[in-house]
């Protein structure tokens, strides 16, 4: 058994796992497969805020019941799950209006609590989700980004009367293009890189802006009878798109945050009170995976293509290296434990 650890900032280590018990309330899952997360990586480096080292990371993960605390029904051993990473205490204000994944009193797996990229790991019971025994633990491993991308566009409420415009081609603008793509609406997508725009099409995108080479502005003025889109998703966190998206999205429009960056940014209130426009961040996912575990079930999703390489959890190093040195050859690049 293995652990993948960040000891602290730039110290990645694969040390001997140990075999944990349940608590009362909990199961233990061996996990199967694991994605890398590009806050795994923010982690290593030391840049995302909320980490406390040293930190078992992880939190995209899916595998096999083991076994049951005391008290659990809702799950039997042998059960093929998928976790998810929002642990929230259930009675703070958030919790009480239905927004655990902002709770008071919040854990994430692998951030601030230990998390799956480990052979066994011990979970709250109400955070694992069944799948099919038939779907690949993989694809089950997907479960968590896809989470993320259905709570921006809950958020944004997205729907088929809707012109989506994502900034960003990476795993998080390619999640939630496939998102908006199952909810009926327009898709276009917006990078500067070639190759990331050729695989948003591959994915499903109506349209692709190079914005190096064309200004997105004048890209999406003819969209919704030359209004402008009416969904914005920032999935790269740079602090200039929100005054643009502010300035391109149509009256009525509604802007969703998912990238974050500590440096501030400005708009327009002008603007934002001129259409009336929507501002929401979204951090997480409120406890959407038994939905997105359905659309993949059901084949409405299939997002398999997304895997783009699997290292044996033994080589985890070399697996954040690859994301590291060539990010061009990865999208989503999973961990096998199996």
């Amino acid at each position: 058994m293995v652990d993948i650890v960040v000891r602290k900032p730039g110290a990645l280590a694969v040390q001997a796992g140990t075999e944990p018990r349940p608590d009362a309330g909990e199961v233990v899952v061996r996990v199967q497969r694991a994605g890398i997360c590009g806050s795994d990586i923010h982690i290593l480096h030391g840049s995302n805020p909320f980490a406390v080292y040293p930190r078992i990371i992880g939190h995209e993960f899916a595998g096999v019941v083991t076994a049951l605390g005391t008290g659990v029904s809702s799950v039997r051993a042998g059960d093929h799950v998928v976790v998810d990473p929002v642990v929230s205490c259930g009675h703070c204000y958030p919790c009480r209006v239905g927004r655990p994944n902002v709770c008071a009193n919040l854990e994430v797996m692998g951030v601030h609590r230990d998390g799956g990229f480990r052979n066994l790991v011990a979970v709250p019971a109400r955070n694992v989700v069944a799948v099919p025994a038939d779907m690949p633990f993989g694809l089950a491993a997907l479960a968590e980004p896809f989470s993320i991308a259905a709570n921006v566009l809950d958020r944004t409420g997205c729907g088929p009367q809707d012109t989506v415009l994502v900034y960003g081609a990476g795993t998080v603008g390619v999640t939630v293009l496939q998102v908006a793509k199952l909810l009926g609406a327009r898709c276009i997508v917006a990078d500067i890189d070639e190759a990331r725009l050729e695989r948003a099409s591959g994915f499903g995108a109506d349209a692709v802006i190079h914005s190096r080479r064309q200004p997105v502005a004048e890209a999406v003025r003819d969209e919704n009878d030359g209004l402008g889109p009416t969904v914005i998703i920032d999935g790269a966190g740079v602090p200039a798109l929100l005054d643009e998206a502010c300035r391109i999205a149509s009256p009525a429009g509604r802007i969703g945050l998912l990238g974050f960056s500590a440096t501030p940014s400005s708009l327009s209130q002008q603007e934002v009170v001129r259409k009336e426009l929507t501002v929401v961040g979204s951090r997480l996912n409120r406890q959407l995976l038994p939905k997105v575990v359905e659309w993949l079930a059901s084949k409405r999703l299939t997002p398999e293509a997304m895997i783009t390489q699997v290292f044996a959890a033994a080589d985890a190093k070399a697996a954040f290296d690859l994301i590291e040195r060539e990010p061009q050859r990865t999208l989503k690049v999973q961990l096998d434990f199996s």
